[in-house]
């Protein structure tokens, strides 16, 4: 899975000059929590809901409403955005797009082709990709085991399976209590629990949780 198939397009953009408080009700509006900044087909930084939400006095400030919205008037989104923009090419691994974004701690970023801005990639998008790859909006057997790190291990878990008249639609790994051992986590649908548990048995696998 690449970042083109869970990327947001058309790509929603706000220029440097905007005010602070129309682009937070553009945001509002269409329903979004960060935008590129461009100006002249170039991108000039990002500008984040927070970003522009931080850009509004205190609720205990002293000032007067008129004085308030003068203020407001003269803060501009060139004036709060990031200038420094992480970006993303549109072939990217959705994986390495997750990696990205988790070691710099930010929310989204704007992904590109031959430097143009085409689309968004935002947490959100990533959690909707964990959500499908672990079938969490399917009903089924959810079962959690331990496996050694050896080659056909995972062959073995799905041979049992479909023995057992079982249907694997989702799998995830994660590295296990200690090494050598993984952690596997699948959804099954077409048995019930007993069957998913004779299946590992079977196996010789170890169940960790089942439910």
């Amino acid at each position: 899975m690449l970042v083109r198939e869970r990327m947001s397009h058309p790509v929603i953009t706000v220029a440097p000059e905007t005010p602070a408080h129309d682009a937070l009700a553009m945001f509002r509006k269409e329903n979004i929590r960060r935008a590129p900044v461009v100006k002249g087909g170039k991108m000039l930084g990002i500008v984040s809901d927070s970003d522009l939400l931080n850009a509004s006095p205190s609720p205990a400030t002293t000032l007067s409403i008129w004085e308030i919205n003068s203020l407001l008037s003269k803060v501009t989104v060139g004036h709060v955005m990031t200038k420094k923009v992480k970006t993303i090419d549109l072939d990217t691994p959705i994986e390495e797009a997750a990696r990205i974004m988790a070691d710099a701690k930010i929310g989204g970023m704007p992904v590109t082709r031959n430097g143009k801005i085409v689309g968004m990639i935002s947490a959100t998008d990533l959690f909707n990709v964990l959500l499908e790859m672990m079938g969490a909006r399917e009903k089924g057997v959810r079962a959690t085991i331990l496996i050694e790190d050896k080659v056909g291990e995972i062959a073995k878990v799905s041979k049992s399976i479909a023995e057992a008249g079982g249907n694997i639609i989702a799998v995830g790994m994660y590295a296990g209590p200690e090494v050598g051992k993984w952690g596997v986590t699948f959804k099954v649908l077409g048995i019930k629990k007993d069957a998913v548990k004779a299946a590992m048995e079977k196996a010789g696998k170890k169940l960790v949780d089942i439910r």
